[in-house]
């Protein structure tokens, strides 16, 4: 209510997302919507199908009439009936079905997992993308006003007949260069808001000062990784429920009938009630192989998935080395940005008061300008750069992403 009333009093753009208001926001997107809709289905399918080998009573009634009557067939009849079924086993079906279903839940739950992990991974490459893009713009920004500045006093020189016109059309055409730089930025920026509005059906305004907490913990399987281990444990319990068909099935049924006859001779009325117990024993002896060769499909399902799981795990362990030396190198990064900073302020002050003074030409002076704001971006996009490793490595540790935000 708070900050609906504030919205009320302040413009809309004036209110910003942090970083982890913008990933919970993601996390709860249509996507993840239907997934977690897809999961309760699964969820209800099972219990459904534990309910299904319960006992079933079914009841039911008829009614008859007949032209010509005999001891079988009253003139006029209503039969009633009560029936309970229940398996009382069933070669072990039973149990490895639920066995798949409940690795099947477990897959679609880390699935979930997953597919959050990898929004919100999207969400902080991007919410660091704009950032870095920002002060990228920032660096063209206050590049064009030092400009702006130099060509002001290089106008003074002309109109004083002390400097040429190509030396202030020189400083143009740079200016012009810095404001291409400066579109191009502005629309990187736009479309990384647009991108982020596709994740949270949400116009988004950044706010910065979000980072990603340090973590150096014990690596466990990401859930995708371990989804995958689920399905294929999943399809190994279906392939033995195939099997377990050869196995012998005994089933109970219990019916009773309540009869209502109408007879005009009163020598056919025989019954009026009837239950009838039936055990009943099937064995499939025989079937030319056929059950075998469908287990031996189902089982190879199985292996395709667990070869595919094995690869996938061992691509994780190898994404997970990358990611921590690329945390490492991005740190490396940061460091070497600074003395790059150093230097360029030094040289550009440097270069400066010389152009100032006319001992170095225009050329030099661009350079050393160019070199100086290619610094202080480069400085800020490493910075950034680091947030965005820090994730990938935390997202490739196997844990929540989102968990690390601070």
């Amino acid at each position: 209510m708070k900050n609906r009333f504030l919205l009320l009093i302040f413009p809309l753009f004036l209110y910003s997302e942090s970083l982890d208001e913008i990933v919970n926001l993601s996390i709860q997107n249509k996507l993840i919507q239907a997934t977690q809709y897809n999961n309760k289905a699964l969820v209800d399918s099972y219990q459904s199908t534990k309910n299904s080998y319960k006992p079933s009573l079914t009841i039911g009634s008829s009614y008859s009439d007949a032209r010509n009557e005999t001891a079988m067939y009253p003139n006029s009849s209503l039969t009633s009936f009560a029936t309970l079924n229940y398996t009382i086993y069933d070669g072990g079906i039973k149990q490895e079905r639920f066995n798949s279903f409940e690795e099947n839940i477990k897959g679609a739950n880390k699935n979930l997992d997953s597919l959050k992990n990898k929004i919100s991974l999207n969400v902080i490459e991007l919410y660091f993308n704009y950032l870095s893009s920002l002060s990228l713009k920032d660096a063209y920004l206050k590049q064009i006003q030092t400009l702006t500045t130099q060509k002001q006093r290089l106008e003074k020189f002309y109109q004083a007949g002390i400097t040429t016109k190509d030396e202030i059309e020189k400083l143009e055409s740079k200016v012009e260069s810095v404001n291409v730089l400066i579109h191009e930025t502005e629309l990187k920026l736009e479309t990384i808001l647009h991108n982020l509005e596709y994740l949270t059906a949400k116009n988004i305004n950044i706010k910065n000062g979000s980072t990603i907490k340090e973590t150096i913990g014990d690596k466990t399987n990401r859930a995708d990784i371990q989804s995958l281990e689920h399905s294929a444990q999943s399809l190994k319990h279906i392939a033995s429920m195939t099997k377990a068909k050869n196995n012998p099935m005994v089933t109970l049924d219990n019916t009773y009938y309540s009869y209502n006859n109408n007879y005009d001779n009163d020598a056919y009325d025989l019954l009026d009630d009837q239950n009838i117990f039936k055990l009943n024993v099937a064995w499939k002896i025989f079937d030319f192989d056929t059950t075998n060769k469908s287990y031996q499909s189902e089982y190879k399902k199985y292996l395709a998935v667990k070869s595919q799981y094995e690869y996938e795990k061992q691509k994780a362990d190898v994404d997970y080395k990358l990611a921590k030396k690329a945390v490492a190198i991005a740190n490396h990064k940061i460091r070497s940005a600074k003395l790059a900073l150093k230097s360029s302020n030094s040289t550009f002050k440097i270069i400066e008061q010389k152009y100032k003074h006319g001992l170095v030409d225009n050329i030099a002076y661009l350079d050393a300008l160019s070199s100086k704001y290619d610094a202080i971006a480069k400085h800020d996009g490493a910075k950034y750069e680091l947030e965005i490793k820090k994730a990938q490595l935390i997202y490739h540790s196997g844990k929540n992403v989102w968990e690390y935000i601070k």
